[in-house]
């Protein structure tokens, strides 16, 4: 009919988007929710959601402690993920060399990515000393608040790091902290700061360079120093940055002369 805006067509499909509202809330849950809960938090009723929660469960994405009648989030979707070529072939590729810097340095060391505006820990080697401080695989840490999450940003080009700073909402008086702090790791070549989480701890995070030029993930080593340690922290950079660049020689072969 003349005169009249032409509607956009809704390609919406409800249960589908009903599933990945309940995924999204319980990835933020540590101690899960009840079917009540649930249908409060996404704005639904228990009817609109019953049948998403029982096609879910069946699924194993999310799982139910029947007593309680709790809702906790599965490691299904972390389990997919794993099974993506690129991520698991990054896991193979870092894991020898991981476990020979383990090895060497008597510490443990994990292996992290950019997910999302966060940093998702692929891969973790125990150390082989009496004590260490260990770093569960599929655990999930800020982007800017980590020294993973930092070395990951400095060896991205500009305009990628523009956009995770745009995409964090980092405030004007943050951002240009961030930026700084960016160009000195840079040119390090590499963070090392006390671990904002745990005393004592300090954080050697090493890019590993993919066949682009930029991170495409970071080696960090969180340092213990006790009597346990047998070996120096400047001898733990250089097994720690050896480490990193045998990683993307993996990744990125040099031409042969």
């Amino acid at each position: 009919m003349a005169g009249k805006t032409a509607e956009a067509p809704d390609y919406s499909v409800p249960a589908l988007e009903k599933a990945f509202d309940i995924i999204e809330l319980l990835a933020e849950q540590k101690d899960g929710l009840n079917q009540g809960q649930i249908s409060e938090a996404v704005g639904r009723s228990i009817h609109q959601i019953y049948r998403v929660l029982q096609a879910l469960e069946r699924r194993g994405y999310i799982f139910r402690d029947r007593p309680a009648g709790l809702y906790f989030l599965s490691p299904r979707l972390f389990e997919l993920a794993h099974r993506h070529e690129p991520l698991r072939g990054l896991v193979q590729a870092a894991l020898p060399s991981m476990r020979r810097l383990s090895d060497a340095i008597q510490q443990s060391c994990n292996l992290g990515v950019h997910n999302a505006g966060r940093v998702l820990i692929l891969a973790q080697v125990e150390s082989p000393a009496a004590f260490g401080f260990r770093v569960r695989v599929g655990a999930e840490f800020p982007l800017f608040g980590t020294a993973t999450g930092r070395t990951l940003m400095a060896f991205q080009p500009q305009d990628r790091i523009n956009q995770w700073l745009q995409a964090a909402g980092i405030a004007d008086e943050k951002n240009s902290e961030v930026r700084d702090a960016l160009v000195r790791i840079r040119d390090a070549g590499h963070e090392e700061v006390a671990d904002g989480l745990q005393p004592g701890v300090i954080d050697l995070a090493f890019p590993v360079i993919g066949p682009l030029g930029h991170s495409v993930a970071a080696l960090t080593v969180p340092y213990v120093a006790t009597s346990y340690s047998v070996v120096d922290l400047a001898t733990v950079r250089r097994h720690a940055a050896q480490a990193a660049h045998g990683i993307a020689l993996v990744l990125a072969p040099e031409p042969s002369a």
